[in-house]
């Protein structure tokens, strides 16, 4: 329960031979404790009038005084109400420090979200990576502009924080920042964690997140047909760079690696397994989990391939593996050499592993699971698709199979 506060004034001589000025004293009573300090102002002593609380007289400067401890008086018992309304422990003490300045002030939304993505910047490599960095800042920039948009304010108090206001943020990215349904919540993810991250430090009394649910739109998954697989492998490329990117794309079909672990892909990573063949065994540069990958003889010739390369020899990487912004555009390049109606990135390479590479070729998902370097295998459902061919495949080998059974009402028809 919270007390009722109690406020009186009263001076307080330095010592008491001193028959001059006194100081003024402010004491705030709440069950029972008390906390006390100085108003800095002095007041003739026999001018004081200690059962009201104030100075004689109607000078001037008097009026003057008994107004300023009366708006002193004002702030205390609006500082005692804001507690109130916020759910906060209230002591004398803790209203005496927030009118002197004294408590820490009132942490705001993108302040605590900037000191978040710092911490993360300096933490890359080493347990975060630059996607989720870049993820994190963007989701900053959209926070930032609606608060902007919607509160005319450059930051938010965090403990203003409402249901209301995280639907109409998630309002504002889908309507005025006309994003997807999945990058919106996506984003609300995101600031998720940082609210979750104040509501551990206790900065909050309670998670605004709470009657808020994630809801995923499932999309189809791109990825290159037997045939579109082909022409790449196929197409001529007189030109150098073009045909190192085609290689790279084509490794990641034809190993299920990203971007990121391509370029991080060493000598090391490559291992002998249990069938005398060579593997890639390399953790995700994006979940840190283990990738176990066979290598099929057409990543082996690629590899073989530029094996003899100076950044190569000099133990840098695998394949020459262009920058991530470049790499993008030359893939566009890629797709119209390639008369491919798609746009190629490294997840859709991904998604050609898991599906015209391995599980249209009979491949047990959980296998392709393992390659991937997934933890789950609702993971590997999202990337792969059951093909048309494959599903035809399957339904003409039950169709022989009932060709056995005998179902003479059926025959006879």
């Amino acid at each position: 329960m919270y007390g009722t506060m109690k406020m009186h004034f009263y001076p307080k001589k330095k010592s008491t031979r001193d028959e001059g000025k006194a100081l003024i004293y402010a004491r705030i009573t709440i069950n029972a404790q008390r906390s006390e300090f100085s108003l800095s102002r002095t007041v003739e002593a026999y001018k004081w009038d200690a059962r009201r609380g104030k100075v004689r007289g109607n000078a001037k400067e008097v009026a003057g005084l008994n107004r300023f401890l009366n708006l002193v008086k004002s702030r205390c018992f609006e500082i005692y109400d804001e507690l109130l309304k916020e759910g906060s422990p209230i002591s004398a003490e803790t209203i005496v420090n927030t009118y002197l300045g004294k408590e820490r002030r009132q942490r705001m939304v993108l302040e605590i979200f900037k000191q978040h993505n710092d911490d993360m910047e300096a933490l890359l490599d080493k347990g975060y990576t630059r996607g989720t960095l870049q993820r994190y800042s963007a989701c900053y920039k959209h926070l930032s502009d609606y608060i902007t948009h919607a509160y005319r304010k450059r930051d938010y108090p965090l403990k203003k924080i409402d249901y209301e206001f995280i639907t109409g943020l998630e309002h504002y990215l889908k309507v005025v920042k006309n994003l997807g349904p999945n990058s919106s919540t996506k984003y609300l993810v995101n600031f998720k964690k940082i609210i979750r991250i104040a509501y551990a430090n206790e900065w909050i009394s309670r998670d605004p997140f709470f009657h808020w649910k994630a809801r995923w739109v499932s999309k189809e998954r791109q990825y290159l047909t037997e045939s579109e697989l082909g022409r790449l492998v196929s197409l001529d490329i007189p030109q150098k760079r073009m045909d190192r990117v085609r290689d790279i794309f084509l490794f990641c079909c034809f190993t299920g690696l990203s971007y990121g672990d391509v370029q991080k892909l060493k000598m090391d990573d490559i291992v002998l397994g249990i069938d005398g063949r060579r593997w890639i065994k390399t953790q995700r540069k994006k979940t840190k989990t283990l990738s176990s990958i066979p290598l099929i003889p057409e990543a082996e010739k690629l590899l073989d391939k530029y094996a003899d390369l100076p950044y190569v020899k000099s133990g840098k990487g695998l394949l020459p593996v262009p920058a991530n912004q470049n790499y993008n555009v030359y893939l566009k390049e890629l797709a119209d050499l390639g008369k491919i109606n798609k746009t190629l990135t490294t997840h859709i390479a991904r998604h050609t592993f898991a599906t015209t590479v391995t599980l249209s070729n009979g491949v047990p998902i959980e296998s392709v699971s393992k390659m991937l370097g997934h933890t789950s295998i609702k993971t590997t459902q999202i990337y792969a698709k059951v093909l048309d061919a494959k599903l035809s495949e399957d339904m003409a080998a039950l169709q022989e199979r009932m060709k056995l059974r005998r179902y003479s009402r059926f025959s006879q028809e």
